[in-house]
């Protein structure tokens, strides 16, 4: 290419330099220059001007680039004397001095300085440096002249430096650098690039990205450099994988991508700066693994152990690494622990039997592979001695268990449940294939979630057990099955709390009393737990000695108040009581409370008494009417102290129905206990059912009012002793009396058809009134009382007890209640407002208890 320079012609006319000015202004860079190769040449970088200088060392041509690199046109160039216009004043002569000699027919190349006229505001031109190369030559008229030609070094020395820093980057480069070209062929690759694959940087020409990676790689990167091609977009952080010349290692690449200009804008090609990521790759996947099972660990340690129940702890940890963890998993517990045994056989080799309580997958219907005939859920089973299952129960360590060629199981881990220094079972963790086999992570993972499973599993089977026993000690101190009672037809309900509750100290009783009455009892200790069951075994048996005193109800309660209060001391109620009196901070976890109604119906007078300690009060439903709840004052509950208790006395008509309950019944979190309450009395709407159908009623009725606490449910009908079974005379005391009340009693058991009894029943009879005359005092009351069993009661004024006492051999008398108690089942005496009673008992004949003869007996004595 070359450049024509503009001719100035010597006319001074200013149209002249008009027209020279257009035509130079016609002819700019882009019009002026025409170009046969294609772009990209050396002079697209390196500014080259050049101009003439007549025989005169004046400018007379000045070319178009000239006018670029020193800023002034043509039509004030010429004529101008370039040292004079360039050069320094310091160094002008001796620029004269080698213009002279160029002049003369010297050629000369060098480095010159050169300022640039000054502005026309003033301000001083700007200051340059050229490399000028002068030759001499001779105008047409044969006078001697020069040609320049001027480079502007500043763009040399940056094309220099641009160079030198290109070559540092490609060749100093710790990444593996590529120049591709617009064929996506390797054009150059540097040291770092030829290190890793092979050879020598020129061995990479002309290869393209097939011969790196695999095909499917290779497509995917291949059309990738298009796109950037096309684009020009950059690509940042593009992951490819390969593998290295001569390694089976996969290898891990960051490649970043960018289009490559030429000096006129023009794409030439694609670089490719990329880093070998994968020890950062395996770092970032070890750093996922490791928070990942932090992560899973945080999530056992929130989700497992929330319960206190065996199957519900297993699911929990099931939950939580299916499929988080491995696509299948399963959990074996020893039957024998489960069953309460400490130290079951076989527990130490492994070979004891396993009850399946839990199963997950991920997977629709995927069995464990090399396991057998699938195990259920709830089924016992044991492994094979020498099965890895087994021998990792045996050792406590974790097994790797192989694989069933053609299962769809690839990896299976068998890791003993140890809690305690105790293997309580097996949790067994799958993976299907398709997943990353289990590694040394995995395998500590499974261990430390089985480990806090298995001590979550031992508390919850510690917990069941104690639970158990609890159960089993309230209650066997409560009645055993459905209690009986003279008068009374009597159906009960006790449902202990939910399964992961503690016991509670809900109670109730029935007992019976002389003359054929009845105590009917249901209290509840304050609080929960062992402590409260024990303390409930208290007062139940408390509450039995009291009422064998046949004591009134108010009497007993206050004296139960008293027991409740001395529970929680070591010395009693008196120690209590001290105590209370001095001052200091409540110990409530020395407090015994308690509430209790106590009733006490007699089957006779079908009347019914009740005291109250701070207890829900009693239902009543009369036939054909309405349920009621009693009007008893609820007093103080046990254990407080101090407040008298008072009684109140029901008539209850015949058909009657009593209930006596708990607040568990009738009271929850979701439901306040008024709504309970009356929820309860509208379900006793048909007095007339069977009870135990009332009971079913009542408990179904209210499954949504109860929950947490333990149900203690009493209900009894009334069905009072027929008048005909009830025979009563009043006797005068008078020595008279003893016989006719031999009388009343035969002439009342003949009646009755209980000839066999007659002749102990006369015997005891006079004696307990011979009794009476002696030491009592008042009118005598003889009373017979026929029900499931015989009763014979003798009412005096006295208030002196009658005490039995073994008679010597020389006594002539004092045997007479010797004689009683051995004829009778039962004997007793009992204090009433007016005097006493005392009472003795006859079983009815054709039962499983014998009569004693009274002849034998008599005997016996002496």
């Amino acid at each position: 290419m070359s450049e024509i320079p503009a001719k100035a012609t010597e006319s001074e006319d200013p149209s002249d330099g008009a027209r020279n000015q257009a035509a130079d202004t016609a002819a700019a860079p882009g019009d002026a220059m025409w170009q046969s190769s294609p772009p990209g040449s050396i002079y697209d970088y390196i500014k080259v001007a050049s101009f003439s200088i007549s025989a005169g060392g004046l400018i007379d041509q000045w070319s178009l680039r000239a006018e670029q690199l020193f800023g002034i046109p043509a039509q004030h160039a010429v004529g101008m004397d370039p040292i004079e216009a360039f050069i320094d004043p310091d160094l002008r002569d001796r620029g004269q001095r080698k213009m002279a000699e160029i002049l003369d027919g010297r050629e000369w190349t060098g480095v010159v300085p050169f300022r640039m006229p000054d502005e026309q505001d003033g301000r001083r031109g700007e200051e340059g440096l050229a490399e000028v190369y002068v030759m001499p030559t001779r105008t047409a008229e044969g006078d001697k002249a020069a040609v320049c030609i001027v480079v502007d070094v500043r763009t040399l020395r940056s094309i220099e430096t641009d160079l030198a820093a290109s070559q540092a980057i490609f060749g100093q480069s710790p990444f593996g650098f590529l120049l591709i070209d617009s064929d996506l062929r390797v054009r150059r690759a540097n040291e770092r690039f030829a290190s890793i694959f092979g050879g020598t940087p020129d061995d990479h020409r002309g290869k393209e990205v097939h011969d790196y990676l695999p095909r499917g790689e290779a497509e995917r990167v291949s059309a990738t450099l298009r796109r950037v091609l096309e684009s020009g977009q950059s690509i940042t952080d593009m992951h490819v994988t390969g593998f290295v010349p001569g390694s089976e290692e996969r290898r891990h690449w960051s490649v970043n991508l960018y289009r490559v200009h030429s000096g006129t804008g023009r794409p030439i090609g694609i670089a490719w700066l990329g880093t070998d990521v994968t020890a950062r790759r395996a770092a970032a996947r070890e750093a996922a693994a490791a928070r990942r099972n932090l992560a899973l660990l945080n999530e056992a340690g929130a989700r497992i152990g929330n319960s206190l129940d065996l199957e519900t702890t297993a699911r929990e940890l099931l939950d939580v690494v299916v499929p988080g963890f491995c696509d299948l998993a399963t959990v074996d517990l020893y039957q024998g622990l489960l069953a309460g045994d400490e130290t079951p056989p076989g527990l130490a080799d492994g070979s004891a039997e396993l009850r399946r309580v839990a199963f997950a997958s991920a997977v629709s219907d995927a069995p464990f592979s090399g396991s057998g005939d699938p195990v259920a859920v709830g089924a016992v089973h044991h492994y094979p001695f020498a099965s890895p299952c087994a021998d990792a129960l045996r050792t406590a360590r974790p097994r790797a268990v192989p694989a069933e060629e053609g299962g769809l199981v690839q990896s299976t881990l068998a890791v003993p449940m140890v809690a305690h220094d105790t293997v309580v079972g097996l949790a067994r963790f799958s993976r299907t294939k398709g997943s990353e086999p289990f590694g040394d992570r995995d395998r500590d993972l499974a261990v430390e979630l089985a480990a806090r499973a298995a001590v979550c599993i031992d508390n919850a089977r510690l917990y069941r057990r104690e639970h158990e026993r609890a159960l089993i000690l309230q209650r066997s101190l409560l009645p055993p099955g459905d209690p009986e009672a003279s008068g009374l037809d009597i159906a009960c309900r006790y449902l202990p709390g939910n399964a992961a509750t503690e016991v509670g100290g809900d109670w109730f009783d029935v007992i019976e009393l002389p003359g054929h009455r009845t105590a009917l009892v249901v209290g509840d200790v304050m609080g929960r737990g062992l402590r409260a069951a024990v303390a409930m075994g208290e007062l139940r048996t408390a509450v039995r000695t009291l009422a064998l005193l046949d004591l009134e109800p108010a009497e007993v309660l206050s004296a139960l108040d008293e027991i409740a209060r001395g529970l929680g001391t070591p010395g009693g109620v008196q120690q209590a009581t001290r105590t209370a009196r001095q001052p200091r901070d409540a110990d409530l976890s020395e407090v015994y409370l308690a509430t209790c109604v106590y009733a006490v119906y007699d089957s006779v007078t079908r009347r019914c008494t009740f005291a109250n300690a701070g207890h829900l009060p009693p239902v009543l439903v009369e036939p054909g009417e309405a349920a009621l709840m009693l009007d008893v004052p609820p007093g103080m509950p046990l254990g407080v102290g101090g407040e008298p208790f008072e009684e109140v006395e029901v008539e209850l008509p015949e058909g009657a129905l009593l209930a006596l309950y708990t607040d568990g019944l009738v009271e929850s979190r979701d439901h306040p206990l008024d709504e309970g309450l009356q929820a309860f009395v509208g379900a006793l709407t048909d007095s007339s059912r069977p009870l135990e159908d009332v009971c079913d009623h009542v408990l179904n009725t209210l499954d949504t009012h109860h929950g947490e606490d333990d149900i203690a449910l009493l209900m009894a009908r009334v069905q009072g002793l027929p008048a005909e079974s009830v025979g009563d005379w009043t006797l005068p005391r008078e020595p008279r009396s003893v016989g006719r009340a031999r009388e009343y009693a035969r002439g009342q058991l003949l009646s009755w058809d209980l000839e066999p009894l007659v002749d102990t029943t006369e015997l005891l009879v006079s004696e307990l009134v011979t009794n009476a005359l002696r030491y009592g005092e008042g009118e005598i009351r003889l009373r017979l009382l026929l029900d499931r069993t015989l009763v014979c009661e003798v009412w005096d004024s006295g208030l002196v007890q009658p005490r039995r006492r073994r008679a010597r051999d020389t006594d002539e008398g004092g045997r007479g209640l010797q004689l009683v108690g051995l004829l009778s089942a039962a004997w007793g005496s009992r204090r009433t407002p007016r005097g006493k009673t005392v009472w003795f008992e006859l079983p009815l004949p054709g039962g499983d208890h014998t009569l004693t003869d009274p002849a034998e007996a008599l005997l016996s004595l002496f």
